[in-house]
C-alpha cells in the first residue's frame, strides 16, 4: 500500500442554508488501500462521496482525486468506479444492455459477459431491469462499478439487500480488485465488514471526523471486557474476586480492563485456586460497534 494520496480532503464543509451537513472535514485515502467511512444515518457520509464523485460542489473546503479537482469529469471520472446507494438504471433494458451502456460512459474499456461473470448475473443477461430481484439490481450496481477495473472505486452500502453467499461473492470481486491495484472507499452499516475488511476507519458524526485509525488504533481506545457468573450468586449482595468488577442487570459481572490478559489471568487462577467455576465466561476487546456507540452518544 503507497503513501500517496488518491482522495485528499482538505477543511470540506457543506452546508444548506442554516444546516451544515459536512463540518470542517478532512482526511485522505491512500493508493491501494481500503478506507472505511462511517457514521450513523445523516452523519455525512454520502454527501461526502458525493463531492468527491464529483455530483456535488461543496461551500468551501478543497478536494482533490488523483490530484485533480472531481469536478474535471474528463480527467477523474474514467478512472472512477461508483457503486451508488440506488444507481436508477432504465426498467425497460436489460442487464446487458444496461451494463454495456454504463461502461461505454464510464470511457473504460471492458467485455459485457467478463463482467457479468464476476457479479454472477450472466444467467440473467437477457432479463429487463425490472424483473430483478433487489439482490440482483444490487449486484448489476456492482457490476457497472467494477467495469473497467478502476483505479478508485467508490462502494455506497454495497451489500444492503444481499443474501450471505451474494455477499462473499462480493467481497472476493473486492479482493480481486485490490490486487490488481484498485483504491476502494466503503460506507456501510454493517460494521462487522468494515472490522474484517478496513485499512482504515474514519468516523463520522454529524458532519464531522470524529476519529480515524485501524480497527486496532481504534478499539484500543475503550476498555476489553471480562463477563461471567459466578455459581449460585443472585442479583443481589457484594462482588468478592480478585478484580474490579461491576455486577449487570443479569446476574453476571462485568470487569473492564485495558489489561485483558493479565486481568483474565488472575480471574482464571484465583477460580482454580477456590475451585470456583466461571459460567457464561465470555472475554475479548472492545469491536468496532462500541467504538460506534461512544461516538455517537
Amino acid at each position: 500500500m503507497s503513501t500517496t494520496a488518491v482522495i485528499d480532503v482538505e477543511h470540506l464543509n457543506l452546508q444548506y442554508g442554516d444546516f451544515h451537513a459536512v463540518r470542517d472535514l478532512s482526511f485522505q485515502v491512500r493508493r491501494g488501500e481500503l478506507y472505511a467511512l462511517l457514521g450513523t444515518n445523516g452523519a455525512g457520509k454520502t454527501s461526502t462521496l458525493e463531492i468527491i464523485e464529483g455530483h456535488r460542489d461543496a461551500t468551501s473546503g478543497t478536494v482533490r482525486v488523483f490530484g485533480e479537482s472531481p469536478r474535471d469529469r474528463r480527467a477523474v471520472r474514467p478512472r472512477i468506479g461508483v457503486m451508488l446507494q440506488e444507481s436508477g438504471f432504465s426498467p425497460d433494458l436489460t442487464v446487458r444492455e444496461s451494463v454495456g451502456l454504463i461502461g461505454t460512459l464510464s470511457g473504460r474499456t471492458d467485455v459485457v459477459e467478463r463482467v457479468l461473470d464476476v457479479v454472477g448475473l450472466t444467467t440473467r443477461a437477457r432479463t429487463r431491469v425490472a424483473q430483478l430481484s433487489g439482490g440482483e439490481k444490487r449486484r448489476l450496481d456492482f457490476a457497472t462499478a467494477v467495469w473497467g477495473t478502476p483505479e478508485l472505486v467508490v462502494l455506497d452500502e454495497p451489500t444492503t439487500g444481499l443474501d450471505i453467499t451474494s455477499r462473499d461473492d462480493l467481497w472476493a470481486s473486492v479482493d480481486r480488485l485490490r490486487e490488481h491495484g484498485s483504491t476502494v472507499v466503503l460506507t456501510t452499516h454493517y460494521l462487522e465488514e468494515a472490522q474484517q475488511r478496513a485499512d482504515r476507519i474514519g468516523l463520522m458524526h454529524q458532519g464531522a471526523l470524529i476519529r480515524e485509525g485501524t480497527v486496532a488504533e481504534l478499539t484500543a481506545t475503550l476498555p476489553a471486557s471480562i463477563r461471567f457468573a459466578l455459581p449460585g450468586t443472585t442479583t443481589a449482595g457484594p462482588v468478592q474476586v480478585p478484580v474490579a468488577a461491576t455486577r449487570q442487570p443479569d446476574g453476571r459481572l462485568l470487569v473492564e480492563t485495558f489489561d485483558l490478559q493479565g486481568d483474565l489471568l488472575t480471574l482464571l487462577t484465583w477460580a482454580r485456586a477456590n475451585d470456583i467455576e466461571l459460567q457464561q465466561l465470555d472475554a475479548g476487546p472492545t469491536r468496532l460497534d462500541d467504538v460506534f456507540r461512544a461516538v455517537s452518544a
